[in-house]
């Protein structure tokens, strides 16, 4: 392993979350109650054949500000560059989610469609739920088609406050 990704915990009104990266980009965003967080560690560690250590980099720091200014309710659009590993459909429907306007949804059908593969809407589930970089790859903003919450890997009341959060800022 040659390669050395940074890990940070950041506090949150929402708990804390964790963010690996190093100068260039951010891996991975995501809250420390996940459940499959260890899981996606070791899958990080995998791809990147990195060694994850505690420390900072550039990606940490400019997350950090974002976040606060995200749960402040002044920022809309997430800056830091990311690196998004995965395969061609889990990126597809990632860059999709990365579309959807502050403040707004669209189901798991609508993405399907939206990526040229209509009836694959539960593969778009699943790709959503593999997400490595929570609210910067909007997973939160997906719904169901009759206008459920859905799934979210944080907890339905983590999904709804987010949701508030940012209907309050339009």
């Amino acid at each position: 392993m040659d390669k050395i990704l940074k890990s940070k915990t950041i506090k949150t009104p929402l708990g804390q979350m964790v963010a690996v990266g190093d100068d260039e980009a951010l891996y991975l965003l995501e809250f420390t109650e996940r459940k499959a967080l260890t899981k996606q560690l070791e899958r990080l560690k995998r791809l990147t054949k990195a060694e994850i250590v505690p420390g900072t980099a550039k990606s940490l720091e400019q997350i950090e500000t974002e976040l606060t200014h995200y749960f402040a309710g002044n920022l809309k659009t997430f800056k830091t560059p990311i690196k998004l590993l995965g395969t061609p459909f889990q990126k597809a429907v990632w860059n999709e989610l990365k579309k959807i306007p502050y403040g707004k949804t669209k189901s798991y059908r609508e993405i399907a469609e939206q990526i040229g593969k209509p009836t694959a809407f539960r593969a778009v589930a699943l790709a959503n739920s593999s997400n490595q970089l929570a609210l910067i790859v909007a997973c939160h903003r997906v719904i169901n088609a009759n206008g459920a919450l859905g799934g979210y890997a944080a907890g339905l009341k983590c999904k709804q406050w987010l949701l508030d959060l940012e209907r309050s800022g339009n």
